[in-house]
């Protein structure tokens, strides 16, 4: 028997409450998207054995996944393709889950992608991997509780308009916050109970009602004042509102006609949307333009189906 697993990447859109002060914390919307994606082949075996890009990272997941869900035997894993790691695109999550779903998957079993996540020990503060991991579209988490370690429940999960697209950004530039440095940044974080009341207004009366009514104009104006209202309360801990090599791209993007732009969690990808794949294809171009040599430029659709798995 063989198995694929493959995942797509998210953008994370922004959080709820970035340093919320009462019994849940964060929260988050995301989205998932086409481009890039882990792949993952998987074949029984005696031992735990992985190859391939990102083999030694997969390998500590999949050590930590079949000690935590007590599977017997080990498995041979091929990562045939990963998402880049730090640049804020859920690399590590999205691997992780995939890694996890195929050792499950050899065996014949199900998971619940929560469970999954706790196995893997992902989604200790966001949840928005996981969610795009179970179901793909745009899905809005509430927040992890101060005394727990679950994975935040998922709020509502609303598949995006398929004509819609997204160019990607990714600059060459040093990775976004991560690991300790990362834990750091949210502990110096300031909460701001005005703050989280706009981003939460914003979100409920007017991204999610024109993501409903596919209105791309209302979807993208709500969603960029989203993103300078959550990355105002990180400028002290990543140098500004948006990651250094991002600032200039975010506001190129909306020059160039997205209905809205912003940075994907620590950076440096950004993203804007567009309605259409003539508006995408022209963006892009212009994009290329600006970029150059110094980073990568993708039309990507929204990714409304989640991680697939096959058996073969």
């Amino acid at each position: 028997m063989k198995v694929r697993v493959e995942a797509p990447a998210r953008l994370h859109l922004g959080m709820l409450a970035v340093a919320g002060d009462g019994p849940r914390r964060f929260g988050g919307v995301g989205v998932a998207v086409s481009r890039p994606a882990v792949v993952i082949e998987a074949r029984p075996a005696d031992e735990l054995v992985v190859e391939g890009v990102e083999a030694e990272r997969a390998l500590v997941f999949a050590r930590r996944c079949r000690d935590a869900l007590g599977l017997q035997g080990g498995g041979h894993l091929r990562i045939v393709e990963a998402i880049p790691p730090h640049v804020g695109l859920g690399s590590g999550t999205k691997l992780a889950l995939a890694v996890a779903q195929a050792l499950i998957a050899l065996r014949g079993r199900r998971v619940a992608a929560p469970a999954l996540a706790e196995a893997a020990g992902r989604a200790a503060r966001s949840s928005v991997g996981l969610w795009t991991f179970a179901l793909g579209g745009l899905v809005v988490e509430g927040g992890v509780r101060r005394d727990s370690e679950r994975p935040s429940p998922l709020l509502t999960r609303h598949a995006v308009p398929d004509e819609w697209r997204i160019v990607l950004v990714v600059p060459t530039a040093e990775p976004g916050l991560s690991g300790t440095a990362e834990n750091q940044a949210f502990a110096r974080l300031v909460p701001s109970a005005e703050r989280s009341a706009a981003i939460a207004q914003l979100v409920l009366t007017s991204l999610l009602p024109a993501l409903v009514e596919h209105d791309v104009e209302e979807f993208g104006g709500a969603l960029t004042r989203v993103q300078q209202l959550v990355g105002d309360a990180f400028a002290a801990v990543q140098g500004g509102r948006f990651h250094p090599r991002a600032g200039a791209l975010v506001e190129a993007l909306l020059d160039g006609g997205a209905a809205g732009a912003g940075q994907s969690s620590w950076g440096p990808a950004v993203y804007g949307v567009v309605g259409s794949e003539a508006a995408g294809r022209e963006l892009a171009s212009r994009m290329e333009e600006i970029v150059g040599a110094a980073g990568s430029v993708a039309l990507v659709k929204v990714d409304n189906h989640g991680a697939r798995c096959e058996r073969a």
